[in-house]
C-alpha cells in the first residue's frame, strides 16, 4: 500500500477544504465538483463507501494543484 491509501471521500473533502477547496456543484451519479475560488481550479471526486483508490486520489490531487506530501501533511 502507498501512502495516499486508505483516504475515505470524508477525509480527501476534509483536507480539500483545508486547502480552499468547496462543493460547486453535483456531477454525473455520486461525483461531485469542487472548485478553488483563489487558483480557479476545478476537481471531481467521487462519493463513494469504502477508501479511495490511491489512483484515484492521484488524479484528484493533479487537477487541484495539490502535492501528495502537502496533502499528507494537512
Amino acid at each position: 500500500m502507498g501512502k495516499l491509501a486508505g483516504f475515505r471521500y470524508r477525509d480527501v473533502a476534509k483536507r480539500l477544504k483545508a486547502f480552499g477547496f468547496g462543493f460547486h456543484r453535483q456531477a454525473a451519479g455520486s461525483h461531485e465538483i469542487w472548485q478553488n475560488e483563489r487558483s480557479s481550479r476545478f476537481t471531481t471526486i467521487p462519493n463513494h463507501p469504502g477508501d479511495m483508490p490511491e489512483g484515484t486520489l492521484r488524479a484528484i490531487l493533479k487537477q487541484a494543484g495539490i502535492s501528495p506530501e502537502d496533502f499528507i501533511a494537512k
